[in-house]
């Protein structure tokens, strides 16, 4: 039925088949999830999915709802170059601070009827009453389409701005969300998820009901304390059922001809002081442990921290100051880059190896031929990286950033080498700046190599990604692709 239906719909660009697939299975169900691989083509499934409901008077505004770092770019590029020129439209970002033109805009927003509205609001500012008032305004005045561009931003059913959405998107007439990697931690992630499009869909009246069909849980003792612990997952094949209907699910490798990824890894040696402090420290988060006492997540994670910065070359003491630790992990990474050809992203987790490694790549490149895309980066410098290392005739060959600011939603496929300095627990982070490389416009292999000093927290972190990537792919009725190894 869909696609007899879509023939006649007018594509600005035209779509690979499994962007048709997905529009075809979605583009009049109220509820629908794009589960498409970052480099697959989600937005532009989504703009076309909003042209057709628009053009059949089903909606009269859209609002996107996307990350900081993500949402400019819906209106710089994936709108312009998606949205059929036929579509009269005009666009509306929300900001935390406006100027009065701005603020004209929006009061405009809320009555225009002779286009279609597109507002962009980042995820943050659902904290806020100011953005939901405003929205509300909208909403009770339009059908609205609502989607949620790298919906992972709602997974937390604590989350101030996750009760926030779930509970706006009961005025959408429509509602969308989109992400690459659905599941970053386990596959309880997708119940807010899908919670915010129907609760119906997956059927539970609340989280705990879920978590009791999907999770196995222990009870763990700690000194006198006792609690409930996730040790595993069950009915996992149950679960895909509940989604299938309401989700399109494609991977790079399925969808496109790209080339492929190459994994590698470097091992980083201790020298003699780093090895000192490790164990100490190791020592110190396992008696905190075994110490009776009831410990926090943010505890623990921060033990971690601590081990994986010495990794890195330094310690952070009580009081705030960095004291350097000699340590081979820099020289491992100009040995690594002497050995490469082409642009290189180097991608850290932490601000204080990217402010290092710039310097570093500076003095020994020139300080022409590296950008670096961080939380200290403003905006227009971003955009300046960004084109800068793009642009083939320019000399910049070296762009480093974290995962969590420029792991999403920038092209950088110039590059054909990605390193990673350092990564963290997050799954969604180290997907989705893979990604930035290996996507449309790639035609070289991508090279990725990981730095990792053995038997140490490095590998924990890894061996930590390839357990939530093989139960995302079961979840999600995936083979398990060949990735990371150690």
């Amino acid at each position: 039925m869909g696609a007899e239906v879509l023939t006649d719909f007018k594509y600005k660009t035209k779509p690979y088949q499994h962007q048709k697939e997905a529009l075809e299975k979605s583009y009049m169900e109220r509820n629908f999830a794009y589960f498409m691989e970052m480099g697959c083509g989600k937005s532009k499934v989504l703009i076309d999915n909003i042209a057709w409901l628009y053009e059949k008077a089903e909606i009269d505004c859209a609002i996107i709802v996307a990350p900081k770092g993500v949402y400019t770019n819906w209106k710089n590029s994936e709108i312009p170059t998606h949205l059929h020129d036929s579509i009269r439209h005009k666009v509306y970002m929300w900001k935390s601070s406006l100027t009065k033109r701005e603020t004209e805009m929006l009061r405009e927003s809320v009555t225009e009827r002779q286009r279609l509205r597109i507002i962009l609001v980042n995820v943050e500012a659902f904290a806020t009453k100011k953005v939901i008032q405003y929205l509300e305004k909208v909403a009770h005045r339009s059908q609205i389409l609502l989607a949620v561009d790298e919906s992972t931003t709602i997974k937390n059913m604590q989350a101030k701005r996750t009760k926030a959405l779930i509970k706006f998107g009961k005025l959408a007439k429509y509602k969308r969300i989109l992400t690459g990697a659905p599941i970053t931690k386990s596959p309880l992630d997708l119940y807010a998820q899908f919670l915010f499009l129907n609760k119906d869909i997956m059927g539970f009246d609340s989280y705990w009901s879920f978590q009791g069909r999907y999770a196995v849980i222990k009870s763990v003792k700690m000194g006198s304390h006792s609690f409930n612990q996730v040790v595993g997952y069950r009915n996992l094949e149950d679960m895909k059922n509940r989604i299938e209907h309401y989700s399109y699910r494609t991977t790079k490798a399925e969808a496109l001809d790209l080339p492929p990824k190459i994994f590698t890894t470097r091992q980083v040696d201790l020298t003699m002081e780093q090895e000192r402090h490790y164990q100490s420290l190791k020592k110190t988060s396992v008696a905190l442990l075994e110490s009776g006492e009831m410990v926090t997540a943010p505890e623990v994670m921060t033990q971690l921290l601590r081990l994986q910065q010495l990794l890195c070359g330094y310690l952070v003491t009580d009081n705030g100051e960095v004291q350097e630790v000699p340590n081979n992990r820099m020289n491992v990474l100009m040995e690594t880059i002497e050995e490469m050809e082409g642009k290189i992203i180097i991608w850290s987790r932490f601000r204080h190896d990217i402010i290092k490694i710039t310097e570093k790549l500076k003095q020994t490149y020139g300080s022409d031929t590296v950008v670096n895309y961080f939380g200290d980066t403003t905006m227009k410098d971003r955009e300046d990286a960004i084109e800068k290392f793009q642009n083939s005739e320019s000399n910049v060959k070296f762009f480093i950033s974290n995962p969590q600011t420029g792991g999403m939603g920038i092209t950088l496929h110039a590059a054909t080498n990605v390193i990673y300095y350092s990564n963290d627990f997050n799954l969604e982070s180290r997907v989705q700046s893979e990604d930035r490389a290996h996507r449309v416009g790639q035609h070289h292999p991508v090279l990725y190599v990981d730095l990792m000093c053995p038997n140490t927290v490095d590998v924990h972190i890894v061996k930590s990604l390839l357990n939530k990537n093989r139960l995302a792919s079961i979840t999600l009725g995936e083979k398990v692709l060949e990735w990371l190894k150690l």
